[in-house]
């Protein structure tokens, strides 16, 4: 079977199980056990699928974004209204989206032994569908309504996984630079002190995951430029200027979630 028709396969074989964490009469505390199964599931067949190309770190950094993106819509998933045409289109827009996933997944791994000239096209799509994976997350975390104590490490833990391949696809080596390890761990901490800031500003639950999200991307988008050696004055301020617009949307929506 050629890759592509394994990455088709996967993305249906997933999406027809959210599919069925909804359809199952189950009660909802069990549907978070079907998440955790179909998160299972997404890291074997991904694995199955992209293994003719992945060794050593590949298999965790490689890996990790299709099956977080699966953790993430499956979370989402579950507090969606139960509309039949709500869920259908997020089904299918996750069997879009894991199919992306699996395509830049595949094309990370290649890149790790040769040129490839889609490589900077697949920086931009994970780019993209970290900053989804990671609202996502955000917001099914945020609606748990847990303490800042509880929810700040989860959040800050759910980062770490979140900027761990994306900023070592920047430069895609065999193995973990001490620099990719130290921008995961501090940047990892860094939001979750923003989370501990946000549990204590009256703000609507989207409102707060946007700013999380936000933040995510400064960091992100920032570090990856200046891992490739392309971060200027004009580039940081670019990204600090969507921060300043998110953190005045916070304050002209504060006390109205």
């Amino acid at each position: 079977m050629r890759k592509r028709q394994k990455f088709v396969l996967t993305a249906l074989i997933l999406a027809g199980g959210l599919w069925g964490i909804h359809a199952l009469p189950v009660a909802v505390e069990w549907r978070y056990w079907l998440v955790a199964l179909l998160v299972g599931v997404s890291a074997v067949g991904s694995g199955w699928a992209l293994r003719e190309g992945l060794s050593g770190i590949e298999w965790l950094t490689v890996i990790l974004p299709p099956t977080l993106f699966t953790a993430a819509v499956g979370l989402f998933y579950i507090l969606l209204p139960t509309h039949w045409l709500a869920r259908t289109a997020v089904v299918a827009a996750f069997a879009i989206g894991q199919y992306a996933q699996l395509l830049t997944a595949n094309i990370f791994s290649v890149a790790a032994i040769r040129t490839i000239a889609l490589f900077r096209a697949a920086g931009a799509v994970g780019f993209v569908m970290t900053m989804l994976t990671g609202f996502l997350l955000y917001d099914s975390i945020l609606s748990f309504r847990e303490d800042w104590w509880l929810a700040a490490p989860i959040i800050m833990i759910v980062s770490g996984l979140l900027l761990l391949p994306a900023l070592w696809s920047v430069e895609v080596e065999e193995k973990l630079s001490l620099k990719v390890i130290k921008y995961t761990v501090w940047l990892a901490i860094l939001q979750g002190l923003m989370a501990v800031a946000i549990s204590f500003w009256p703000v609507s639950l989207t409102v707060a995951s946007l700013f999380l999200t936000t933040m995510l991307y400064i960091y992100l988008g920032i570090s990856q430029h200046h891992f490739s050696q392309r971060l200027f004055t004009k580039t940081v301020w670019e990204y600090l200027t969507v921060g300043l617009v998110v953190l005045i949307t916070m304050l002209l929506t504060a006390g109205l979630g």
